[in-house]
């Protein structure tokens, strides 16, 4: 049994109101260039992307490539002056969030709202791949930028 599982927590007996992680959806790695990160990901681990594509309002473009039950993304800015292009400039290439799958982005959200969670979207937003996604700031997550993406 989960620790806390069957005891009075914050949401009652069993935590019955928790989000339903359903399963790592993906890790994002920040990179400064996009063609020389898929070149060396095939290279050392024989992988390709499933796809790759342009997400605008994100300032990114993101290639996905499969690893098991679960993803590893690339990301790299589209300009300086996006969130994964500062994240470069303060960070250099690396880990730049973990994603996990959820089946209703807004019950999600809501509930880390709920438990006082600094959220980055309150609202979910459209991300790669036409799924829907919200952002959970670092200092919720033991310093992690945290993505939930709904799976329909």
């Amino acid at each position: 049994m989960l620790p806390g599982a069957g005891s009075a927590g914050p949401a009652g007996p069993g935590y019955p109101e928790r989000v339903l992680l359903l399963n790592l959806d993906h890790v994002a790695v920040a990179v400064a260039d996009l063609d020389a990160a898929i070149d060396r990901f095939g290279t050392l681990y024989r992988s390709a992307p499933l796809y790759r594509e342009v997400v605008e309002d994100q300032g990114v473009e993101e290639a996905m490539i499969p690893l098991g039950g679960s993803h590893l993304q690339l990301l790299a800015p589209l300009g300086p002056d996006t969130p994964v292009g500062r994240f470069l400039e303060r960070h250099g290439e690396g880990l730049h969030h973990v994603a996990y799958a959820v089946p209703d982005i807004e019950a999600a959200l809501a509930h880390l709202a709920a438990e006082g969670a600094e959220l980055i979207d309150r609202e979910p937003r459209m991300g790669g791949g036409g799924r829907r996604v919200g952002f959970v700031h670092p200092r919720s997550g033991n310093g992690v930028l945290v993505e939930l993406v709904e799976i329909t």
